[in-house]
């Protein structure tokens, strides 16, 4: 198993790390919690493959605001592997650099 960490860092430099299981991304109760208007409850959900060491994210059919992956729109209940460097976007307004 790999012993680097992923984070998901915040335009503010606010980082949150990733754990090696599947979280939840929305606006209340969720694993990272994220306060925008544009963000539902229950937004995405970012997994982790033990097999292969790699983050996935995948856009639970939200309503008020897409999930996108470097600008390009990530499809409804399609899993996305997150990269170095990615920057995804929850909403029309919370960015998160992968690092």
């Amino acid at each position: 198993m790999s012993t680097t960490s992923w984070f998901l860092v915040s335009g503010t430099g606010i980082r949150h790390r990733l754990p090696r299981e599947m979280i939840f991304v929305g606006r209340e109760d969720c694993e990272l919690m994220l306060q925008s208007r544009s963000v539902d409850k229950q937004h995405a959900v970012i997994n982790y493959d033990k097999e292969k060491d790699e983050h996935w994210v995948k856009d639970l059919g939200s309503l008020n605001g897409v999930n996108f992956v470097n600008d390009i729109r990530i499809p409804d209940q399609k899993y996305i592997t997150l990269k170095l460097n990615d920057v995804i976007r929850f909403g029309y307004d919370i960015l998160l650099d992968v690092l």
